[in-house]
């Protein structure tokens, strides 16, 4: 590529990756990595019992091919582009994977399935994992940004239906995989180019329903690996893919788009370390509610003592979390009360399991317990001018409440837990990975990912990531012939 011409966005991206290649992700950013592939197989294993991964697993396997790479609940290898396709319908089904704010992005569940998936068929050892899945990362946060309308405080592509996750998370899996099975700038360049005539996804299944959002990070880390294997064999993209009159922003955003988004800091500032991890299973306008609600109850409050609370959250996110208040307040299933305000305030009240919340927190018997009713029944959520003022930075709460013997009291939670203004610890973060993947597998193979993944730098092969959950010991999940 010359450097007599201004770069093309792509371009900036393959130099960015070739840097980083060359130098090594800075240490917060490889440390930050290291923590959001542990939890992204956390999430693989917990999935398992899911209609839809055994519907996906079972897919992947008809499929048939070459044993490139693992799939997280089969001990049979598949192409790694199916495992990819798998192990990210895995890790995005349970809405619990991290978020970048404010472009309300999950990027990981595309790229870190895509990474090791490639860096398994390129027999790459764990740093150079690392690297790629940050530059992968990093890049699907970008392109989330490029599109987020800071006057308004919105996502152009939510405006539009689409699901930036899986849409920016297919050119992201595709800088990750071929820098792993590629070979110099001009081959990122080329996946880009190809990666953003796969990427795709619509949101509308959030407003009528369906279970199709779960297949969309898998689908964008298929689309990221297939790319790279494309471009291995000779396909070629335009370099101005992303903002070329007729290219990726054009037919995303219809040119509402902030290119500087892409590439000013680019290799200088990264994203990756500040993207937000999810402590609780639920929604993430519901976390802060939670927090307020459990920080009472430390201070004494029992929930017996509740006449009433309103739980005051921004604007936007009132119509999800507490609209309508009647069914909010009574959810039937366990998935409705991840959305559920009130539920979740009653929660922090009554005290939930693994970091304050966990996945048995939201079976459907709790939904419908009727003590759990009642004092839902006393919660109301509100528009607060003052949580308007911080959102989407954060997701924040105020929570007000009136005791039975008169008392107010009032808790503000203003910035999310999991986020760079108070984040979660590598312990809480192995915490929520073993609480989850020991839904599925027993503690020694959980123990052997654990300590795997904590020395991924020193590892001369990634397999050993994704081996020990290849069969799992539960019922409910696809299995294979054998562990090893």
């Amino acid at each position: 590529m010359s450097e007599l011409l201004p770069r093309t966005l792509a371009e900036q991206l393959a130099a960015f990756a070739a840097r980083t290649a060359d130098a090594g992700a800075p240490k917060p950013v490889r440390a930050s990595v290291r923590q959001r592939i542990l939890d992204v197989l956390g999430l693989q294993a917990a999935a398992l019992a899911l209609p839809t991964s055994e519907a996906a697993l079972s897919f992947v396997l008809e499929q048939g091919g070459a044993e490139q790479a693992h799939v997280v609940g089969s001990c049979q290898r598949v192409p790694a582009a199916w495992a990819a396709f798998a192990n990210g319908v895995l890790a995005h089904s349970l809405d619990y994977d991290d978020t970048h704010l404010p472009s309300i992005l999950h990027p990981s569940a595309s790229v870190v399935p895509a990474a090791i998936a490639a860096g398994e068929l390129a027999e790459a050892d764990g740093t150079r994992v690392m690297d790629a899945a940050a530059v992968g990362i990093e890049t699907v946060v970008r392109l989330g940004m490029a599109g987020y309308d800071r006057s308004s405080n919105n996502s152009v592509f939510f405006e539009h239906g689409q699901h930036a996750t899986s849409i920016c998370g297919a050119v992201g899996s595709a800088v990750a995989a071929v820098a792993l099975l590629g070979d110099g700038e001009q081959a990122v360049v080329d996946a880009i180019g190809v990666a953003a005539s796969m990427a795709s996804g619509i949101i509308e299944a959030n407003r009528t329903g369906g279970t199709v959002k779960r297949l969309h990070c898998g689908w964008a880390a298929h689309a990221g690996v297939t790319a790279a294997q494309l471009v291995a064999k000779g396909f070629t993209g335009p370099p101005t893919a992303l903002e070329g009159r007729f290219g990726f922003f054009e037919a995303f955003l219809h040119g509402v788009v902030a290119l500087d988004e892409v590439s000013v800091g680019l290799g200088e500032h990264w994203e990756v370390p500040g993207i937000f991890f999810k402590p609780y299973p639920a929604n993430h306008f519901t976390h802060t509610g939670l927090d307020a609600a459990a920080r009472l109850r430390a201070k004494g409050l029992a929930a017996s003592d509740v006449e009433e609370a309103v739980l005051g959250v921004a604007t936007p996110t009132v119509r999800t979390i507490g609209e309508p208040l009647t069914v909010k307040q009574r959810p039937e299933t366990g998935y409705q009360a991840q959305f559920s305000g009130p539920y979740m305030v009653a929660l922090g009240l009554l005290g939930g399991g693994g970091l304050g919340a966990s996945l048995d927190d939201f079976s459907d018997d709790f939904a419908r317990d009727p003590t759990r009713r009642e004092l839902m029944g006393r919660v109301r959520v509100e528009a607060d001018a003052a949580c308007d003022e911080i959102y989407p930075h954060q997701f924040p709460a105020i929570l007000r409440v009136r005791t039975r013997d008169g008392s107010h009291l009032e808790e503000q939670v203003l910035a999310n837990r999991g986020g760079p203004a108070d984040p979660l610890s590598d312990a809480e973060i192995a915490t929520k990975f073993e609480t989850n993947a020991l839904r599925s597998f027993p503690p020694d193979r959980v123990e052997a990912v654990a300590a795997f993944c904590a020395d991924l730098e020193h590892r001369t092969d990634v397999r050993g990531l994704t081996s020990p959950f290849a069969q799992p010991s539960s019922p409910g999940a696809v299995t294979g012939e054998a562990y090893s």
